[in-house]
């Protein structure tokens, strides 16, 4: 288990980073201002404060950092979140999150107080299994793209995807309008990884022939698994929009 002190004094990364477009143009439009919520629950009185996430990390705070985060980041706590992108875009003081380790610290930040608006237990399975939807995509293209420091920064940057997912969640059933099957769009979206794998395996010249074999394999594994997983329309969009949104390469 990782554990990550902070206020955070990272030096710069160097970081392969996949630029992500923001369209400002929709993100003038969120109103700005910040329901006016009452922050003093989430100020604690504890000495020390250890938060722990999905993936086995553990952020680590003193009660002077933590309440200076809660008194500062009011973006944490506005009454109709936006995603952590956006979040992060307009945050009041990034100087102690600019570096890209930093951002990773952000998003797991947002997922935790997030969490605290969705409910922590009541979405316990659905949290997890968007992480494991959102990991097994990330860990796809990594194999693709043979590593890079983009994917390992997204392990962290999950715990807020899969959160902001989480306040998309229908709240009940008759919040839910499209209630056909999704059995021939899932066969679909499962075989175009399947068809991506093939595709990415014909232009693969660093991998022995001799290893293809094994490659090809792990990596319709990790497509075995995704189909497990989306079960329902809410995991199909939610698997697509996180695939098509973060994974693009020419």
């Amino acid at each position: 288990m990782k554990i990550y002190i902070l206020i955070i004094t990272i030096g710069l990364l160097s970081c392969n980073n996949q630029q992500k477009q923001i369209d400002n143009s929709f993100v003038n439009t969120i109103d700005n201002k910040i329901s006016k919520v009452d922050i003093s629950k989430y100020i604690t009185h504890l000495d020390t404060i250890l938060i722990a996430t999905e993936i086995g990390d553990t952020l680590k705070y003193t009660k002077t950092e933590f309440n200076k985060i809660v008194n500062t980041h009011t973006e944490f706590f506005e009454e109709y979140p936006v995603n952590p992108d956006q979040t992060y875009f307009k945050a009041n003081d990034k100087e102690e999150f600019s570096s890209e380790f930093g951002q990773d610290i952000y998003f797991a930040l947002y997922a935790y107080f997030l969490k605290q608006k969705n409910g922590v237990e009541k979405h316990v399975h659905q949290r997890q299994k968007l992480i494991n939807i959102y990991s097994n995509i990330n860990s796809l293209f990594k194999q693709f793209e043979n590593a890079g420091t983009y994917f390992e920064h997204q392990k962290m940057r999950i715990l807020g995807y899969a959160e902001y997912s989480i306040y998309l969640l229908p709240k009940a059933k008759k919040d839910i309008s499209k209630t056909y099957s999704i059995k021939k769009q899932k066969e679909h979206y499962i075989k175009s990884l399947r068809q991506l794998i093939e595709d990415e395996n014909e232009i693969d010249f660093k991998t022995l022939e001799i290893d293809k074999i094994k490659r090809i394999q792990k990596l319709n594994k990790i497509v075995d698994e995704l189909d497990k997983l989306i079960t329902d329309n809410f995991y199909l969009r939610r698997s697509q929009e996180f695939q098509y949104g973060h994974y693009e390469y020419y």
